[in-house]
């Protein structure tokens, strides 16, 4: 009699329902933080990404023949490849 009172009332399952309540606000909790650090993860790269910009920049400034050589290296690359 105790198991039917249990599937046809929800209610008499007691605290099981809270740790649901909890999982799922856990759940959430989770998105947003994957979220939340997949912007920063952006942010990051972003600015990794200018900061290497602006490396190669200063690398072509002060060795103006090196970067010469690269750049002729580079369309000779363009050059020989097939689409």
């Amino acid at each position: 009699m105790a198991d039917g009172d249990l599937r046809d009332n929800p209610a008499a399952r007691g605290p099981r329902e809270g740790r649901d309540a909890e999982g799922m606000a856990g759940a959430v909790g989770d998105v947003e933080d994957a979220q939340e650090s997949d912007a920063a993860r952006r942010r990051r790269r972003a600015q990794f990404l200018r900061e290497l910009h602006e490396a190669k920049q200063l690398r072509d400034r002060v060795q103006p023949r090196r970067a010469r050589a690269a750049r002729m290296r580079q369309q000779m690359r363009m050059r020989t490849f097939r689409w």
